[in-house]
């Protein structure tokens, strides 16, 4: 993988990050996956692995590299990082939704926001929605929220119907 970037995010998995990055890159356009590297007997005592699990995988999604790390239950994920999918069209935010919510808890969902099968959490957010947030005429701006804020997957044109003050 000779994708240079600076910054690279760093998922911390307990064991899952190869399985998590098959399902990543089932989903996202020009994504591909990279090196693996797996534990040894070195440091066993230590990092408590299996011999020869992933011990880290190299991904890349939609031309974003990251590393998954299976590191042990010691961390978990949670809605402090989320990753955001911005969507052109209400079909392409119906993709990303669905796909990325296959095996996850639906309570953990709202606003657009969606917690994974891996705990992992998403906000899946058509672009117009930034400008219209941020439209200067206030009443634009909080008819739009006032719109999303009951909503788990956006509706792009219930938004942007409230943005139109119908």
């Amino acid at each position: 993988m000779a994708l240079t970037q600076r910054i690279t995010p760093n998922l911390w998995f307990d064991s899952e990050a190869e399985e998590a990055a098959k399902f990543y890159t089932s989903i996202f356009k020009n994504s591909s996956i990279g090196r693996i590297s797996r534990y040894t007997e070195v440091g066993e005592d230590i990092h408590k692995m299996p011999v020869g699990s992933v011990m880290t995988i190299e991904f890349v999604l939609d031309g974003q590299k990251f590393t998954g790390l299976n590191g042990g239950p010691i961390f978990k994920f949670n809605e402090s990082i989320s990753f955001i999918v911005n969507c052109e069209t209400q079909d392409e935010l119906d993709y990303y939704w669905e796909k990325l919510n296959i095996g996850a808890d639906p309570k953990n969902q709202q606003c657009g926001w969606l917690k994974d099968k891996f705990g992992v959490s998403w906000q899946v957010v058509p672009t117009k929605f930034v400008d219209m947030i941020n439209d200067p005429d206030v009443e634009k701006a909080s008819r739009v929220m006032n719109a999303m804020f009951p909503m788990k997957k956006l509706d792009l044109p219930a938004l942007e119907k409230a943005y139109n003050g119908n």
